[in-house]
C-alpha cells in the first residue's frame, strides 16, 4: 500500500518546480515594464490640473466645434468624429438618445451640416477634473443658421472627457434646455 503513495510522489516536484515557474512569471513581467511601455498601462493616466485642465478642454471644445460647424467641407465630419469614443452616449432633450458614434453622426451629417453652427457662449465654460479619467465640461452654447449670421437657439451642455493614452475622447454628451437665444 505504501508503494502506491511512493509513486504518486510526483506531485512533490511539482511543488519544487513551481517556485521556478512563478520566478519566470516574475521576470517576465518585470521585463515587461522595462520595455517602454506607457505608465497609463500600469495605472489610470491623470489629466492636468486647474488652468492646464482648463486651457486644454477649452482648445479641445474649439477644436471639435470647428470641425461640427464645417461638416459639410470634405473631411470635416470624419474629423469631427475621431473626438468621440465609438460608444460614445449622447443626450438630447428634443432629440432623443444615440447609443454610438456612428448614430450621432447620422444625426449630425442629417440636420447639421449646411444647415447650422454651434457657438459656446463666451465666459460659460467650466471644467471640473474626474481623478483618473479626465474631466467634465460644462457650459452654454448657442446654434446659427448656416450663413444667416443669427443665432435662435441656446442650450446648456455636459460633455464627459476621457484621457486614455495619451488621447481625449468625448464619452458622454448632455444637451438640455434648449430655448431661443437669449432667453436665459
Amino acid at each position: 500500500m505504501n508503494r502506491r503513495y511512493q509513486h504518486a510522489r510526483p506531485a512533490t516536484t511539482a511543488r519544487i518546480v513551481a517556485p521556478n515557474a512563478a520566478w519566470a512569471c516574475v521576470l517576465a513581467g518585470i521585463a515587461w515594464l522595462a520595455s517602454g511601455l506607457p505608465a497609463s498601462a500600469a495605472e489610470p493616466e491623470q489629466p492636468p490640473t486647474g488652468a492646464g485642465l482648463t486651457a486644454t478642454i477649452a482648445a479641445l471644445d474649439a477644436a471639435v466645434f470647428d470641425a461640427f460647424n464645417r461638416c459639410a467641407e470634405p473631411g470635416q465630419l470624419d474629423r469631427h468624429a475621431g473626438y468621440f469614443d465609438p460608444a460614445v452616449e449622447f443626450y438630447h432633450d428634443t432629440g432623443g438618445v444615440t447609443w454610438t458614434r456612428e448614430a450621432m453622426l447620422d444625426n449630425t451629417r442629417k440636420y447639421v451640416c449646411g444647415k447650422f453652427t454651434r457657438e459656446l457662449v463666451p465666459g460659460s465654460l467650466a471644467v471640473y477634473p474626474v481623478a483618473g479619467f479626465g474631466a467634465i465640461a460644462r457650459g452654454e452654447h448657442r446654434f446659427c443658421q448656416s450663413g444667416a449670421g443669427t443665432c435662435d437657439g441656446q442650450a446648456d451642455f455636459v460633455i464627459v472627457w476621457r484621457l486614455r493614452d495619451g488621447q481625449w475622447q468625448i464619452t458622454r454628451v448632455l444637451s438640455f434646455g434648449h430655448r431661443a437665444a437669449g432667453n436665459g
